[in-house]
């Protein structure tokens, strides 16, 4: 009985070593990770099952979906075809292809990388982002009411067109980090 209790001891102390005494001992449950719990297409009966294919092992199963497509039918349901298209495009497929317009050049996706990288760069230096950290106004440029209206009785009195001249705009102020700040 005395060396039971020294024992009984070591184990408990070792137990605490591990962090989660609870869990060393086997008073919890560990739920599945749901990141790995997968899930099998059901089973079905062949329509003649005298024309059943002849199994090979390792094969994929032809109701087993690729992770691609399982995330398209997650997101677009019914939306996921069984398999990728192969073969010529029906004639319905190349009317409606023809009414489309001028087809896409090759390069289509360089060139929109290219033009977005182009919108993306900034001229601001270093010292702009720093003193001038406010967000930028929303898209869009005010239009001055005042000059526009002027502009445009111009136009109608000299005989112009309504789009001759360049539209007045309202230069929004910039303001600093400072600004408003007053000492005295």
């Amino acid at each position: 009985m005395k060396s039971l209790v020294p024992l009984l001891a070591a184990g408990v102390l070792l137990a605490g070593c591990g962090g989660d005494t609870a869990r060393n001992f086997g008073l919890t449950r560990d739920a599945p990770d749901e990141f790995q719990v997968t899930t099998r297409a059901p089973l079905s009966m062949p329509p003649s099952l005298g024309n059943l294919p002849t199994p090979r092992p390792g094969a994929v199963r032809p109701q087993e979906m690729s992770t691609q497509q399982q995330a398209e039918s997650a997101l677009v349901p019914g939306a996921v075809t069984a398999a990728p298209r192969t073969g010529t495009p029906s004639s319905g497929e190349r009317a409606l292809l023809s009414q489309g317009g001028p087809s896409v050049p090759d390069s289509i996706r360089d060139r929109v990388d290219e033009e977005s990288l182009r919108l993306e760069r900034t001229d601001r230096n270093v010292v702009d982002r720093v003193l001038f950290w406010r967000e930028q106004p929303p898209p869009g440029t005010p239009v001055d009411a005042a000059r526009e209206s002027q502009r445009l009785r111009e136009n109608a009195a000299l005989g112009r067109p309504v789009s001759d001249g360049q539209t007045p705009v309202i230069q929004p102020q910039r303001r600093g980090l400072f600004t408003g700040w007053s000492l005295w």
